[in-house]
């Protein structure tokens, strides 16, 4: 009849608990991303997208040669590298978690009960055996081994695994992400470099000429053609130019320290190849479909793992308002002599039992960790949604950029020329008298503002291009 009543009380009290453990409602959101069929007005390809590895996109020897010190020594990467070791190291923690755990203990010690008390008093009559008394003070050896295993009914150590692996993904693919950005960065430094020391080559041609220039307003100001205020607007204007040197060299030395910083090394000179800057051509390439982005982006990969573990750690939180299961067991030798400790049966103790634990009374901690887990799940819903959605604006605008700067480039490059050849026609025309001074100086000014507007169209392009292979996914194979 007792064991009846006290099973009876053993169910009624879990269903009692089920009862009062009602998970809390909340407003659960999932992601939805319709992504249009083409990146704006541009027909797309109808093959899917279609990246070369950096190396075979760009294909300066010096630039490739640049990456690759970046990628073994750039210390943000670096740093990237151990969150991803931690994510793994978490896996390993959370698998062992649901495994049973088993491990060895051994001890010594001593007690001594007071005489009178009841345990005392039992103490001083009780004969280990025949005619050998309890020794006092009670000497106390063992060892054994001893299991612990929590039961995972509802899943929440196998879901908790399953979000650590998420976090484990998403650190992966924010490694990629991390390469992508660092070779597109170096790449566009180093073809910043390059329209740098071109700029430094035309300001150096076009002292040049204005130091020739300067020589003959000299002679027809020796003749009284012109008069010294000739003189001093040339000289004003050769000045200027060799100010203008000194700043462009400043901006090198800035372009290849700011190089040598991602390449993680000391400032030193950047070895490359300046004159092939305006014969560089942008590289085609597959754009494919938006849906493609949902592959290649490692920021989209890396928030979709994110969001995966996010939904399982929901799970996780949700598990802990139901009872757990617990399992334990000893078994080893213990004695109070070491002569008496391999003794069997009489010194051999074993144990194993189970226990069932289940929130019954303020549960707010409980609550509230659910609560929060399903807002950072609609957090991260919305953080994917959102990087799907700026990578896909990226895109649309770098495409559109590119097909601007190549009309653009192309209309920069016949301004060079008609202002390069009207140099020479006022150069003439100044020594026959048909020109002023100030259409000669306006000339060379105008022609060495529209070469830099050139180098610079032309940095763009290339920088352009370097956006696309990234906002596409590139450089992290």
């Amino acid at each position: 009849m007792n064991k009846r009543y006290y099973l009876f009380v053993f169910v009624a009290g879990i269903a009692l608990n089920f009862t009062s453990c009602k998970v809390p409602e909340v407003v659960q959101k999932s992601e939805n991303i319709n992504l249009p069929d083409q990146y704006g007005q541009e027909e797309n390809d109808s093959t899917t997208v279609s990246l070369a590895p950096w190396k075979e996109y760009f294909k300066d020897p010096y630039l490739q040669d640049l990456i690759t010190e970046a990628l073994d020594n750039n210390q943000e990467l670096s740093m990237t590298l151990q969150e991803i070791e931690i994510a793994r190291s978490e896996v390993k923690a959370k698998k062992g978690e649901y495994l049973p755990s088993v491990g060895l203990k051994a001890g010594a010690g001593v007690d001594k009960k007071a005489r009178y008390t009841s345990l005392g008093a039992s103490e001083a009559t009780t004969d280990i055996r025949p005619g050998e008394e309890m020794p006092e003070p009670l000497q106390d050896y063992l060892f054994g081994a001893y299991a612990t295993w929590e039961v995972d009914i509802w899943k929440k150590l196998r879901n908790s695994k399953k979000a650590a692996v998420s976090r484990y993904l998403a650190s992966v693919e924010g490694k990629n992400f991390v390469v992508t950005n660092l070779v597109a960065e170096i790449a566009s430094s180093y073809y910043e470099l390059l329209a740098l020391d071109n700029e430094l080559k035309i300001v150096n041609q076009n002292i040049k000429i204005q130091t020739n220039a300067l020589k003959v307003v000299k002679l027809q100001k020796e003749a009284a053609k012109v008069t010294e205020l000739a003189v001093k607007k040339f000289e004003a204007e050769l000045l200027n130019s060799k100010s203008l040197q000194y700043n462009v060299k400043q901006e090198i030395t800035v372009a290849e320290n700011k190089i040598n910083f991602l390449l993680g090394r000391y400032p030193q000179p950047i070895q490359r190849d300046s004159g092939v800057f305006l014969n560089v051509l942008p590289e085609s390439l597959q754009k494919g479909i938006p849906s493609d982005l949902l592959q290649n982006r490692p920021d989209i990969r890396q928030a979709e793992m994110e969001l995966a573990a996010s939904k399982l750690d929901v799970k996780v939180a949700k598990a802990r308002f139901y009872p757990s299961l617990g399992i334990s067991a000893n078994i080893g030798y213990q004695a109070f002599n070491p002569k008496y400790l391999l003794d069997t049966p009489e010194s051999l103790m074993y144990s194993i039992g189970g226990d069932i634990l289940a929130p019954l009374i303020n549960r707010n901690e409980i609550k509230a960790t659910y609560i929060a887990a399903n807002a950072k799940q609609i957090q991260a819903v919305y953080k994917y949604e959102q990087t799907v959605l700026n990578a896909y604006i990226e895109v649309a605008n770098q495409l559109s950029k590119i097909d601007n700067l190549s009309k653009s480039y192309e209309l920069k490059s016949q301004q060079v020329d008609a202002l390069s050849k009207s140099i020479s026609i006022s150069g003439v025309l100044f020594k026959s008298a048909r020109a002023d001074y100030m259409e000669v100086l306006m000339t060379q000014r105008d022609a060495l503002e529209t070469k830099f507007e050139l180098i610079e169209t032309k940095m763009q392009q290339l920088s352009a291009m370097v956006q696309v292979y990234r906002v596409l996914g590139g450089g992290w194979e």
